[in-house]
């Protein structure tokens, strides 16, 4: 089915729109090469409500339902992927994390400011060889009276360094395998929480992905988000509600490229034409046009689910798997079009071809989606 958008969703769409090619864009690419975190740009986000915009208005957030977030996001992923992918992370799964599963006080103290962008967060998953296993992760947090000492190394976690406080999970029993995977608040600047290494990244270069260590890192008991084992569970509800962001950011950055090849076909000149006459290269835009709508109504389809209150694991797996794919099938053929200009730093489409990549690998590997998917419609009671 094709979405028809209100227009409140239009309106949002339009002034996220405006902000991003205004604001966002024009030093999209040195912050690129620089590696400069986007501090600024966030600061007026979350004064313009972009960094808590599917939490209500009594912790600080916009109230806007999924559909609105994810065109929004798409906006800003247009203009530059570094600074969507620290919006994803913070609203997609740090903010609703807490709002689904925190306690009045948590809200209070750490939503609302989260809400209204005065810090951004971060989620600390990931381990060395964990990967996509959150089973097989090895940090753990101890009982001691009114505190939890939480130690191990958590990687490739983004925001890493610029977070003002991060979602941890760590183990609070090893005999319960998933069931005993707790998650916890930890503010910055807790001691013991230790950033680590930054990399050195092929794409998403303005935006920090770091190694937290924590050594004997005490956090407080109230600090523990939803109940002892809930860890899992605020996982996997979180990563629902971040794939559908990054279908958002791929479709985003693939409609960026496809922007720009066009415009480059029409000023074009070869073999005494504009190269936007020749058929082929004509056939790989419409292609590349109807993947990125395919994809977008994907995306659409799941966040109109989870705006239903419906089951949506499955949707926003198959979005992620085939926006995250697209994206650099998209990506590639647009810096084919551009030749040898394709490949050097003064287009964009060279960016948005390394920023695309690691779409098919965070969050959840485009493997881990297949298993997802196929877990789904093997249990589908239709078929039984």
């Amino acid at each position: 089915m094709s979405y028809k958008l209100t227009d409140e969703q239009l309106m949002i769409q339009a002034m996220v729109r405006e902000f991003s090619r205004k604001v966002v864009a024009p030093e999209a690419a040195e912050r690129d090469q620089n590696k400069e975190f986007p501090a600024q740009i966030l600061k007026k986000m979350g004064e313009l409500g972009f960094m808590g915009m599917m939490i209500p208005a009594e912790y600080g957030g916009e109230g806007a339902d999924t559909i609105s977030y994810v065109l929004a996001l798409s906006e800003i992923a247009y203009s530059c992927a570094s600074t969507a992918v620290v919006m994803s992370v913070h609203n997609s799964i740090v903010c609703e994390s807490i709002y689904h599963f925190g306690t009045e006080d948590q809200k209070q103290r750490y939503l609302k400011p989260l809400a209204a962008g005065k810090f951004i967060g971060a989620f600390a998953l990931t381990e060395p060889h964990a990967g996509s296993n959150p089973v097989a992760q090895t940090t753990t947090a101890v009982r001691d009276g009114d505190s939890y000492v939480i130690s191990g190394v958590k990687r490739f976690i983004s925001t890493g360094k610029n977070a003002g406080l991060v979602i941890v999970t760590a183990k609070t029993d090893e005999a319960l395998r998933h069931k005993g995977i707790s998650a916890f608040i930890i503010p910055r600047k807790t001691p013991g929480m230790i950033v680590g290494r930054t990399e050195d990244k092929m794409g998403l270069r303005a935006s920090d992905t770091t190694d937290l260590i924590f050594e004997d890192c005490r956090v407080p008991a109230e600090n523990l988000l939803g109940q002892e084992g809930d860890g899992f569970k605020i996982v996997m509800k979180g990563l629902d509600s971040g794939r559908i962001g990054i279908a958002a950011q791929s479709i985003g950055v693939a409609q960026a490229a496809l922007d720009a090849a066009v415009k480059y076909a029409k000023e074009r000149d070869q073999f005494g034409q504009k190269i936007c006459k020749f058929q082929g290269l004509r056939w790989i835009i419409a292609d590349m046009a109807t993947e990125i709508e395919a994809a977008r109504q994907l995306m659409l389809s799941a966040a109109s689910m989870k705006d239903r209150g419906e089951k949506y694991t499955a949707q926003a797996s198959m979005a992620k798997l085939f926006a995250s794919e697209m994206v650099n099938r998209v990506t590639a053929k647009a810096l084919q079009m551009h030749g040898g200009y394709g490949f050097i730093k003064d287009y964009p489409v060279e960016r948005f071809f390394r920023d695309a990549r690691v779409f098919t690998i965070y969050e959840g590997t485009s493997e881990i989606q297949r298993i997802v998917i196929s877990d789904h419609v093997l249990k589908d009671k239709r078929l039984s």
